[in-house]
């Protein structure tokens, strides 16, 4: 049995097996309405304006973890940022120009963030980023768009790395939180999304704190790079 072959044996099983990964649809008349998808993730946004889900440690370990992977980083983008605490650690950390991507209006309120659905293309971007991050994944409608989208924006040597944690598990999915894949088919689901063009590198785990529960968790970040 080839390896393609096992893959798809292996993705038609995750899928019959809600458990394993989950995706919302939103849908009007049968056919997918993306305007009832920008709602409520600007709703979403702005009720959660005040809060934020990235903390500096974070961005500590995976800086060091960058620098330890790409010699002089000299550009990065962020996806789905709110109060864009992302790109400004980064660019502290790694003293090179930082963005995020923010859906919401609420985006020209924060430093270095602009409004775009990280679904879409810019081609200002295209082979410009030496890393792109992101711990918002889960907030995609479609998640093989939006990855493929943010890989065609990385350089030659560049990394995609994907923020997952039991927030980001099928059980997590929600109308506002619409993708959620169990951590040991991501790299599966990645290779299928991809058709060939990249795939999942390595798995760097941090050990932190939840900052919702204040327990220790740890935390997995997919290192994807195009092949």
């Amino acid at each position: 049995m080839n390896t393609l072959h096992k893959i798809k044996r292996r993705l038609l099983k995750a899928k019959n097996k809600s458990k394993d990964y989950f995706l919302y649809s939103y849908q009007k008349d049968g056919t997918f309405d993306y305007n009832t998808y920008k709602k409520i993730q600007e709703e979403g946004n702005k009720r959660k304006i005040n809060s934020s889900w990235i903390q500096e440690s974070d961005i500590n370990f995976l800086s060091k973890k960058i620098k330890s992977s790409i010699t002089n980083p000299s550009f990065g983008i962020c996806h789905g940022t709110r109060q864009g605490f992302e790109q400004k650690w980064f660019s502290e950390r790694l003293n090179c120009p930082v963005i995020g991507t923010e859906i919401s209006e609420t985006a020209t309120q924060f430093p270095n963030t602009i409004q775009w659905d990280f679904h879409e293309k810019n081609p200002e971007w295209s082979r410009k980023a030496d890393f792109v991050y992101s711990n918002s994944f889960d907030h995609s409608y479609d998640p093989e768009k939006a990855l493929t989208a943010w890989m065609e924006t990385l350089t030659p040597h560049g990394v995609c790395i994907i923020e997952h944690s039991k927030y980001h598990n099928p059980d997590a999915a929600n109308e506002l939180d619409p993708f959620g894949a169990r951590l040991e088919i991501m790299p599966f689901l990645v290779l299928k999304w991809s058709k060939g063009k990249y795939s999942v590198r390595e798995i760097w785990e941090h050990e932190c704190t939840d900052h919702l529960t204040k327990e220790a968790e740890t935390k997995y970040y997919l290192v994807i790079q195009n092949n």
